[in-house]
């Protein structure tokens, strides 16, 4: 009889903290519901409470894990560590994390700087129905595009905004420098340069002139989505308004 990979399904590490489990069911559970008119479904609602079950009892978890087929696992979601599904912050760091994950394979794969929708799917640990907004504004922006095949890459504008804006947004500075390594990206890259350089050494001389005030206005040219999409301003902390603020000069 084969056993579902219930972590393959909640999209969650296998070393996934109780807490982490929780917070991925209760995301799931509403959006599988079957009294939700959009999203139910009722065989997946199933499985994830049968997944539930299992992965939030340590002794039933612990014989579950002594009974899969162990492989060398793959690299944990970035979903493990970040916060992708509060409403706003979520969808920040969902920008962040692909601008990341784009940046470091152009870095270290410029012969193939494309990523395919289902390896940004599996890195980030996010179901593309989440991801359609996020790359949707981020293209916008210019700082990717998407082939035909939803191969996604860093244009050199959005270079230009994750070098100048990495070591002002913490955030990213994580994604590059841990979270998004080039093996996690691409098993091939293992071995080769594993950390981008460090903000100061990979801004172009061009940028390093830039003044603080058209530093500032960049802060804010890149998170929060366009107001035309939200309707409203919504107000962040300081570290948000930096990566959030609506790009004035887009119409």
């Amino acid at each position: 009889m084969n056993v579902p990979d219930y972590y393959e399904f909640l999209q969650i590490s296998r070393n996934a903290e109780p807490a982490t489990i929780h917070r991925v069911y209760q995301f799931l559970a509403a959006r599988f519901h079957p009294d939700n008119a959009q999203t139910g479904d009722v065989e997946k609602f199933v499985l994830l409470k049968q997944a539930y079950e299992v992965l939030s009892n340590p002794e039933r978890r612990a014989r579950y894990d002594a009974s899969a087929d162990h492989e060398i696992p793959p690299p944990p979601p970035l979903s493990a560590e970040i916060d992708f599904l509060d409403s706003m912050k979520g969808e920040l760091n969902r920008r962040l994390a692909l601008l990341a994950l784009l940046y470091v394979r152009r870095r270290t794969n410029s012969s193939r700087p494309e990523v395919p929708l289902l390896e940004v799917e599996l890195r980030m640990g996010f179901p593309r129905d989440y991801l359609e907004f996020t790359m949707w504004y981020l293209q916008k922006k210019g700082y990717i595009v998407r082939a035909d095949n939803s191969d996604f890459a860093l244009t050199a504008e959005g270079v230009d905004f994750v070098e100048m804006q990495r070591e002002q947004i913490p955030m990213l500075n994580k994604l590059l420098t841990s979270n998004a390594s080039p093996s996690a990206l691409d098993p091939k890259a293992a071995g080769k340069t594993s950390t981008p350089a460090s903000g100061s050494e990979i801004k172009s001389p061009a940028k390093t002139q830039t003044s603080k005030k058209q530093a500032g206005s960049d802060n804010r040219h890149a998170g929060m989505p366009d107001r035309r999409a939200n309707g409203r301003d919504m107000r962040f902390d300081k570290q948000e308004r930096r990566v959030g603020a609506p790009d004035r000069r887009e119409k």
